[in-house]
């Protein structure tokens, strides 16, 4: 499953994210974490130090193109693939648990917790840069990602609605906006649910900050079902936030709870790789049409490889191709 945790800046997301990647690898399942906030703090969330920050992938674009790229003919460079292009037969699929070049250059393990990172903003780009030019490197991985039975990649999201800026908000199974029992909070709820109604986004709301009943009275009246679950003050969570010892046993029962219920949540979650695949098409032509075409001097819309799907055996090292 692909997941992403997203909410008002502030909210806790990359706390929340955090805690569910170890709550998954305690498990023994198998997890891949992808920061993608500008705020890159995920590996710190996840109990690294800045000394272990792993290889910004979004200063590697060009390197990771031309590796998904593979021999596919349809891409014959990585001059002209875009953060949309979908794969096709010769591209490489990433399975999660693979061994591969991608995995080896630019992802760290934090105790169990396979982590990649966008990379913060760079003197260079100050000014200069728009952060969704990095964020083109996750949506390439999540386009090619191959998650297995119980395999999981978590996204710590950019805040806010800001995903919709680009194809990334389609490009997951199941997303939990973390919200604050705050009208601001709310806010971002509504805009981030009638953005999804178009797109057919499982979304789920995880209140964050709850101290009382009439907190989570109040998430409940303004979000209504897609309140999934609330999450209190925890004195572990601030020792881990201000970087002292943790460790997911400290959790009060009440916060494990809490994360089996959104493990159980994202477990229901229908996966359905040929809708994916069709709505990985659809943005790739629109992005194509806006702006793609011109940057690149090419038609992009040849890069739609109409015999490709996705496997749906655990054979992930295979496209099937169909003629």
């Amino acid at each position: 499953m692909k997941i992403a945790f997203v909410g008002k800046d502030g909210s806790g997301k990359t706390t929340l994210s955090s805690l569910f990647c170890r709550h998954l690898a305690a498990a023994g399942a198998p997890v891949l974490a992808l920061d993608a906030d500008i705020n890159q703090h995920l590996g710190a969330a996840l109990g690294l130090d800045d000394a272990a920050a792993p290889v910004p992938m979004g200063e590697h674009l060009h390197e990771i193109k031309d590796y998904l790229r593979g021999d596919n003919p349809r891409v014959p460079s990585a001059d002209v693939m875009v953060k949309t292009t979908p794969p096709g037969a010769g591209s490489r699929l990433l399975p999660l648990t693979d061994d591969n070049p991608l995995w080896r250059r630019f992802g760290i393990d934090a105790d169990g917790v396979r982590l990649v990172a966008t990379g913060a903003f760079t003197d260079e780009d100050l000014g200069v840069a728009c952060y969704h030019s990095k964020l083109g490197a996750v949506e390439l991985l999540l386009n090619h990602l191959i998650d297995g039975a119980s395999e999981y990649a978590v996204v710590d999201m950019t805040a806010g609605a800001d995903a919709f800026a680009s194809g990334l908000f389609t490009r997951f199974d199941h997303t939990f906006l973390v919200c604050e029992p705050t009208r601001k909070a709310v806010a971002v709820h509504r805009q981030y649910r009638d953005y999804a109604r178009e797109f057919d986004i499982t979304l789920s709301v995880i209140g964050n900050k709850v101290t009382d009943q009439a907190d989570e009275e109040f998430l409940r009246r303004e979000v209504g079902d897609d309140l999934l679950v609330c999450v209190g003050p925890s004195a572990p969570v601030r020792a881990m936030e201000q970087g002292r010892p943790f460790h997911l046993d400290d959790l009060e029962p009440a916060i494990r709870i809490a994360l089996d219920t959104i493990r159980d949540a994202v477990d229901a979650t229908e996966h359905d790789p040929d809708v994916f695949l069709r709505q990985m098409h659809e943005l790739h032509l629109r992005n194509a049409r806006s702006w793609a075409d011109t940057a690149t001097g090419a038609d992009l819309s040849t890069q739609i490889d109409p015999g490709f799907a996705f496997p749906r055996a655990r054979d992930p090292h295979q496209a099937v191709t169909t003629r």
